[in-house]
């Protein structure tokens, strides 16, 4: 996907929809409402202590996917310094009901050649989504950048 198309799919997009996002690793409210209960999802990390699977019980409101949007394009671009985009995936670039994107600074080797390729950071789902495993604790930083979006820092 290039960047210009990554502008075009954020343009199909409805905010009022329905959409569910979730940051993959990072515990605390996942969607429009505040107050939410949520947990972090299992670490998958040797040693670490794990955690029951989000629940996810509300989708969030417009004005927190518009305000998500904006935000994720906006680190994107300024953390993926290629001439394309090439981390977001779209199950319908025409009407998109699954979204995931990877974070540029969690992309593990070159080509996808890794044993273990890293998941999605985010995901915008129009579906309630199920329980996504993290396979490694998010950065403290994107955990800072998501709960400063909702609202909860």
């Amino acid at each position: 996907m290039g960047w210009d198309q990554l502008t075009a799919l954020w343009l199909r997009i409805d905010p009022a929809a329905g959409w569910y996002l979730q940051a993959v690793g990072v515990a605390g409210p996942r969607g429009g409402s505040p107050g939410m209960q949520s947990t972090c999802p299992q670490s998958g990390i040797p040693g670490t202590q794990s955690a029951p699977a989000p629940t996810i019980s509300k989708a969030a409101d417009a004005a927190t996917v518009s305000a998500f949007i904006e935000r994720i394009d906006a680190l994107l671009r300024a953390d993926h310094h290629e001439s394309y985009c090439g981390i977001v995936y779209a199950d319908d670039l025409e009407n998109p009901r699954l979204i995931k994107i990877f974070d540029p600074n969690n992309l593990g080797s070159s080509c996808g050649s890794s044993k273990n390729p890293p998941g999605p950071g985010w995901i915008m789902s129009r579906v309630e989504p199920d329980e996504i495993l993290a396979d490694r604790p998010a950065p403290e930083n994107r955990k800072r950048w998501w709960r400063s979006l909702l609202g909860d820092s």
